[in-house]
């Protein structure tokens, strides 16, 4: 039988599921068990997946009474001990505050709305979804996109717009980009690129090229690098503050300094420079 707290929010548009003992979503069926299925379309690596049970977690919820009613959920719900939900799914996002420094944090940051007790401190809720992330601060945690937050109630207060404040809180401060540890090409003779413009152009469409890279960074990272020596590596152009922009460039994108070098030393070694 569909737990009626589940129904009702369902029909409000609300996406639900049954927790099982820990407060954790059931496990995966057999047929899904270790993401054999390819994982529900809606999660982070898209796949087939159209499982009747509430497999896949916070992916699973869903506003479907028919889905919820049905045999496999009924089967689910009869085991359950609590309802959780999908903020991001609702448009909403929460914020999870574990303990009394952390709520105190909150009254003295964040715009007022409505809240929810929890057993050790307070979820917050505010009207918009965002990335979720853990431990953003000492204390707190923000549930919102493929996540999933337990049902505790509808709290008290008015519901705010997610502030910016809170929306910061999800981005990671850039990594510190270690400095250059790899020298130029010596090069020699005479050389014909050695004008100004010619070789920060060079530089520049280099950079742009690692920049824009929003898939295989790793390989546009080689493949730049061995373009950059191709055309410099042997006259003696480059200097060690060039290939320190190429390598500030890539650790933008995620690179490790020691990826950087390897990919480095990897096309000197290719092209014999």
């Amino acid at each position: 039988m569909t737990d009626p707290t589940a129904l009702r929010l369902a029909s409000s548009g609300v996406p639900v599921l049954p927790l099982r003992k820990g407060k954790v979503p059931f496990a995966n069926c057999p047929a899904c068990a270790r993401n054999a299925c390819g994982g529900r379309p809606n999660m982070k690596t898209p796949g087939p997946c159209a499982c009747p049970r509430p497999c896949h977690g916070w992916a699973a919820a869903t506003t479907d009474p028919t889905i919820l009613a049905s045999r496999p959920w009924a089967n689910a719900w009869r085991r359950a001990v609590c309802i959780a939900y999908h903020p991001g799914g609702a448009g909403l996002t929460v914020v999870d505050l574990d303990n009394a420094a952390a709520i105190e944090w909150a009254r003295d940051t964040l715009p007022a709305t409505r809240t929810v007790p929890t057993t050790r401190g307070e979820h917050w809720i505010y009207r918009g979804a965002m990335q979720s992330a853990n431990a953003v601060r000492p204390g707190v945690d923000i549930k919102s996109t493929m996540a999933y937050a337990r049902w505790l109630g509808h709290g008290t207060g008015m519901l705010a717009d997610l502030p910016d404040a809170v929306r910061a809180l999800a981005v990671k401060a850039p990594a510190a980009v270690r400095p250059v540890a790899v020298p130029a090409p010596a090069g020699a003779g005479a050389c014909p690129h050695r004008t100004p413009t010619y070789l920060e152009r060079g530089i520049a469409m280099a950079e742009q090229t690692i920049t824009a890279a929003s898939a295989g960074v790793h390989a546009t990272v080689y493949r730049t690098f061995l373009a950059v020596l191709s055309a410099h590596g042997r006259c003696g152009c480059l200097t060690d503050a060039h290939i320190a922009r190429l390598f500030t460039a890539a650790q933008a994108k995620g690179e490790s300094a020691r990826h950087c070098t390897d990919a480095w030393t990897n096309a000197r070694a290719r092209l014999g420079v």
